[in-house]
């Protein structure tokens, strides 16, 4: 269950913006942070593979805080019985949402028909999510590219899209961008090929009664309110990674929220309250902190920040004393040298 004991009800899944699924990036620890920015996006977990869940440590890959809500469990497999099961497990242990990762280029995940692969066999993508909505109440959705090596054309993008929503799945989430399952590695097809948003937009008027959601190169909330011009709803990956301030005004500028934004520095002393409960409980400091090495990025000391913490945190014994000492190095950089930065 959540590692809080606390039963906290969750928002209603408005997916207007959404923190994407990041491999070893979007652990709980990351997830609690982001969450310190912003309180309204939907925020999706490490993809969790079905084998993994039904015969691994589940507190491991399931345990989250309370805070995290809304949350969404992201899945990987390709057997509609271990896909229910899973799922099955993510409603008890209160997560808000499923989401099928049909996404995904790895070579090591395509063996076990996993990720993108499945694209090309979207009648058992429909039989997946079909016995996953008969397991549970919460919704269950799909993250998926806009193609595949040669499946170049929109009609097998339509075809995918329409054969998995005569499920009733009505959540789809749209990586603009194919995936090439060979000769290139998953870090390249995070870059090639180009984007295509088109391909998008043009799923949401072809199908206006599902809920489209864009991901891929999305980099600020003026591009995402763009986007949501033809869209229903953005997904951030890489860059609230790099840039995790770029959140701090998601709730305002997109919510409609009215509540003041939250300072750089009223979120380093929030996330210090949680590394202290962390650390109490033997977390290694450098595996809370990797998570806000970009909080600074783009203010004078940053990369004094980025230092500090780098250097020191890794040691054994490490405390808030490091994240401290960030912060004075952050606080004392010379004139000259933060017009440099």
């Amino acid at each position: 269950m959540p590692t809080t004991t606390d039963t906290v009800p969750s928002p209603r899944l408005d997916r207007r913006f959404t923190l994407a699924p990041m491999m070893e990036w979007s652990t709980s620890d990351c997830r609690t942070f982001w969450r310190i920015l912003t309180q309204r996006a939907v925020l999706y977990s490490e993809m969790v593979t079905t084998g993994a869940l039904l015969y691994g440590d589940r507190k491991r890959f399931l345990d989250y805080n309370a805070c995290e809500h809304p949350l969404a469990l992201q899945l990987g497999g390709s057997d509609p019985r271990a896909l229910a099961e899973c799922a099955r497990i993510a409603e008890g242990w209160g997560y808000d949402e499923v989401n099928l990762n049909c996404g995904c280029p790895s070579d090591r995940v395509q063996n076990g028909m996993i990720g993108a692969c499945l694209m090309a066999e979207p009648q058992l993508v429909a039989e997946c999510i079909a016995a996953m909505q008969q397991a549970v109440s919460i919704p269950v959705t799909v993250k998926h590219r806009i193609g595949i090596d040669d499946m170049d054309d929109y009609e097998g993008l339509e075809t995918f899209v329409r054969t998995i929503a005569a499920t009733g799945c009505n959540t789809f989430i749209v990586h603009a961008r194919k995936a090439w399952l060979k000769g290139l590695s998953p870090k390249e097809n995070r870059e090639i090929p180009p984007l295509q948003y088109d391909k998008v937009y043009q799923l949401k008027q072809d199908f206006p009664h599902l809920n489209i959601i864009i991901n891929g190169g999305i980099t600020t909330l003026e591009q995402s309110q763009a986007l949501l011009e033809h869209v229903d709803g953005v997904m951030v990956g890489r860059e609230a990674y790099s840039n995790p301030y770029l959140l701090a005004q998601v709730d305002q500028t997109l919510y409609g929220e009215s509540r003041p934004v939250i300072s750089r520095d009223q979120v380093t002393q929030a996330f210090i309250a949680y590394c202290e409960e962390q650390l109490a409980k033997g977390a290694r400091l450098n595996h809370l902190t990797r998570h806000i090495l970009g909080l600074y990025q783009g203010q004078p000391g940053a990369r004094q920040f980025r230092r500090v913490i780098s250097e020191h945190a890794h040691k054994p014994g490490a405390g808030i004393e490091v994240i401290e000492r960030a912060l004075a190095a952050l606080n004392e950089v010379p004139l000259a040298q933060s017009v440099c930065e």
